[in-house]
C-alpha cells in the first residue's frame, strides 16, 4: 500500500468535479479564502486505523471541506456541490460493483458518516465537511 498514491488518487478524483474556483490539499480556514476564490474545496487527511484480519488492512480517512460565500442563500450553491462530490466519490466501478479508487489494494472509497454543514443561515458563508473512508490492503 502506498498512502501517498491513495490520497493523490482521491484528490485527482475530486478535481474532476466542476464548479470550484479553488481546490487544494492544503486546508485553509474559510476566513483565509477570499470571496472571489470560492466555491472552494480542500482535502485533509484524517485518522488511519490498522484493521487486523487475515491480512492487515488500513482504514484511511479524509475530510473534504467545501466553502461557499454569496449574499443570497448560500445553501442553494452548496447543495449541488455536495451532491457532485458525493456522486464522484461514491461512483460504482462497473466490474467490482464497489466505490473504489484505481489504486492496487484499495477495496473501497466512499462517503461515510455525517456530513457537517453550516449552510449560511446566519450570514453569507456556508461550510460543509464530507467524511471519506478508504479501505486498503497491504500487498
Amino acid at each position: 500500500m502506498n498512502r501517498e498514491a491513495i490520497f493523490s488518487a482521491l484528490f485527482a478524483k475530486l478535481q474532476t468535479v466542476s464548479g470550484f474556483t479553488t481546490m487544494s490539499r492544503r486546508l485553509l480556514h474559510w476566513n483565509d479564502v477570499a470571496k472571489q476564490d470560492q466555491p472552494a474545496l480542500f482535502m485533509a487527511q484524517g485518522n488511519q486505523t490498522a484493521v487486523t484480519n487475515i491480512a492487515t488492512k488500513w482504514l484511511l480517512r479524509a475530510d473534504v471541506y467545501i466553502y461557499v460565500q454569496n449574499e443570497e442563500i448560500p445553501a442553494t450553491q452548496l447543495n449541488p456541490l455536495l451532491d457532485a462530490v458525493c456522486n464522484a466519490i461514491n461512483e460504482v466501478h462497473p466490474v467490482t460493483g464497489r466505490a473504489a479508487l484505481p489504486i492496487e489494494g484499495v477495496e473501497y472509497c466512499r462517503v461515510t458518516g455525517t456530513i457537517e454543514t453550516d449552510e449560511g443561515t446566519l450570514g453569507s458563508q456556508a461550510v460543509a465537511v464530507i467524511p471519506i473512508e478508504i479501505l486498503a490492503v497491504l500487498p
